[in-house]
Order: C-alpha cells, then structure tokens, then sequence
C-alpha cells in the first residue's frame, strides 16, 4: 500500500475573504463616525459687550492670557492656573468673555467655557468680530 503524502501549503483563500469583508465594513462605517462642520452664529447677532468684563484669550498654539477688568494681562500656563486667576481676578457676577484665536482648537474653547461655568460664573459668553470687517 502506498502512503499518502503531507502537503506543507496553507489555503489562503478563506483569509482573503475574511480580509474583504472587514474591508467593505470599514468602508461602510468611517464616513458615519466623522462628523460635518458647526454652523456657527453670525456675530452681527451678538449684543454689545458690556462695560466691566474680563477676557480670556486663547492662542492658535492654545496658550491663555487673562485680561483683567482694568485690561491687564496675566499669562497663564494652562487650564489649572486659571482656574485659580479667575477666582481672584472677580466675582461671579462679573462677565467672562473668551476670545479664541481664528485657528485656536475647538476643545481649547470648549474647556475654558467649562472652567468659567465651574468657577461660578454665570454671565460667559464667546467675543467675536464684527460682522463689517
């Protein structure tokens, strides 16, 4: 009787197959996870600032500056020294404008926004141009 022989080979067909399949899914799922851009306000809806505010600036590279309500400035060095500037710097009543540069990141707003409402106050609202420039 004769012996059959071993073959050394793998069947890579069922792995092609395996491999489309996740292909097309991921094909399928990726536009669904990114998002459209924001349509913001125009800022010729914005009202007049007000009289007595202090500003926090934020930088394209996301660096923050704290303008007091007599315009002085105070360089920060990150979310947790203005966390504590902004409670020396007024109280809860006073405004809070935070200007973001054009090319300044969102989540750069985003957290400064949730540090002034943790601080307490009430009256934040984003600085923009005016809408003739």
């Amino acid at each position: 009787m004769r012996q059959r022989r071993l073959k050394n080979e793998i069947n890579v067909v069922p792995y092609i197959d395996v491999m489309l399949v996740l292909l097309v899914i991921f094909m399928v799922a990726t536009p669904m996870m990114t998002t459209g851009s924001v349509d913001l306000p125009a800022s010729g809806t914005a009202p007049q600032k007000p009289d007595k505010y202090v500003k926090v600036q934020i930088k394209d590279d996301g660096s923050l500056s704290l303008f007091s309500i007599k315009g002085d400035e105070t360089k920060l060095k990150g979310i947790k020294e203005l966390k504590i500037e902004l409670a020396k710097a007024a109280d809860q009543n006073t405004p809070i404008l935070i200007a973001g540069a054009k090319d300044t990141q969102y989540k750069n707003v985003i957290e400064v926004l949730d540090e002034a409402k943790r601080a307490g106050f009430q009256r934040v609202g984003l600085e923009t141009a005016s809408a003739s420039k």
